[in-house]
């Protein structure tokens, strides 16, 4: 007799998967606005933020049909922590070619794309813009560390959005079953 039970799935592997199809449209999505020169535009980056959720909402509802309908928050979280650190992971890689590779005046006009924007809008004095570019140049990464605090802080902002979205996508196993 042939076993065809379908292997366990684990809040890990569905992070993994959603990880994977979620990164690999966000490094699509990241090369259309780097191609076309709109990363600047903050409505873009709200866009990432949307597919970010729909990834941990898509994850969240392919592991609650894999287990019965049901999904702890705890579990919610870790899926979408998971999930998030893979994507991290693309998007690292993906930048550090970008900008040391592909594209290497890209800090550059970021950096001036800022300051256009801080004397456009006239708050600042032309000494604290200087002050704020220098900073902004040492704070830039783009050596490999790069790809370290992207891996951290894109699990860390899934870890957040997951705070609130599992509170809404969990369901969990009744303890008397």
């Amino acid at each position: 007799m042939e076993n065809t039970a379908t292997p366990a799935v684990t809040p890990v592997s569905v992070g993994i998967r959603y990880g994977l199809l979620t990164g690999i449209v966000t490094v699509i999505y990241s090369l259309i606005l780097k191609a076309a020169n709109l990363e600047q535009m903050p409505v873009m980056g709200l866009l990432t933020f949307a597919i970010l959720i729909v990834g941990i909402v898509l994850a969240h509802k392919f592991y609650k049909k894999a287990s019965g309908g049901f999904m702890s928050y705890g579990q919610g979280l870790g899926i979408a922590t998971v999930a998030g650190a893979v994507i991290g992971v693309l998007s690292g890689i993906f930048n550090y070619i970008y900008v040391n590779f592909i594209d290497t005046e890209y800090a550059q006009r970021a950096v001036a794309a800022a300051r256009a924007k801080m004397e456009a809008d006239g708050q600042l004095s032309e000494e604290q813009i200087d002050q704020a570019m220098e900073w902004t140049s040492k704070m830039m990464p783009t050596g490999p560390l790069s790809i370290f605090w992207t891996i951290l802080a894109t699990a860390f902002f899934a870890f957040l959005l997951a705070l609130v979205i599992s509170a809404f996508t969990k369901n969990t196993r009744p303890e008397f079953e």
